[in-house]
């Protein structure tokens, strides 16, 4: 988390707009964090967006877009990979970003199935809260033991790998 994902994907997304694609761009009804119908960055950047409850739903609201935005994929589950990869085999772009890693520092799913069918792969990093190094974790402030808990800097902060403190069993 705040490593930039939304920001480079909103990024991506608006070039292929100016170059005048088609875009359609997706995101979880699950991440209704800042809003339920646009993208939206830590840093206020959006974008309008449609919210699907499944990976399946995105095949049926794709219509003719010729780029696809999918953001927060480890919410969508492992459906996601099957999906990008039709939309991917149909010559469609499909940009996607998501959390690689989960709460426990462990990997979460379909970000791993998803880079490993990737042609192109950019990770971002944030910046340790800590000690200021680069930041590949996330760490939950909060007491929840749930995989998934939606939430910003009110349940979560960016560490370093020494600084990333996991939580016990």
């Amino acid at each position: 988390m705040f490593s930039g994902k939304t920001e480079e994907l909103i990024r991506r997304l608006r070039r292929a707009q100016i170059a005048r694609q088609k875009v359609a761009i997706f995101k979880p009804q699950l991440d209704d964090r800042y809003a339920v119908d646009r993208l939206v960055s830590h840093s206020e950047v959006t974008l309008p967006s449609l919210a699907v409850r499944s990976a399946a739903e995105i095949l049926d609201r794709v219509g003719d877009a010729q780029v696809l935005g999918i953001d927060e994929a480890q919410f969508l589950g492992l459906d996601l990979v099957s999906v990008c990869r039709r939309l991917a085999d149909e010559g469609r772009r499909v940009i996607v970003a998501g959390l690689d890693q989960d709460y426990r520092g462990e990997p979460f799913e379909p970000v791993p199935q998803l880079l490993a069918e990737a042609e192109f792969i950019t990770k971002t990093l944030a910046i340790c809260v800590k000690c200021g190094a680069p930041a590949n974790r996330t760490q939950r402030l909060s007491s929840e033991s749930q995989r998934v808990v939606v939430g910003a800097q009110d349940r979560y902060e960016a560490r370093c790998r020494v600084c990333f403190e996991p939580p016990e069993p």
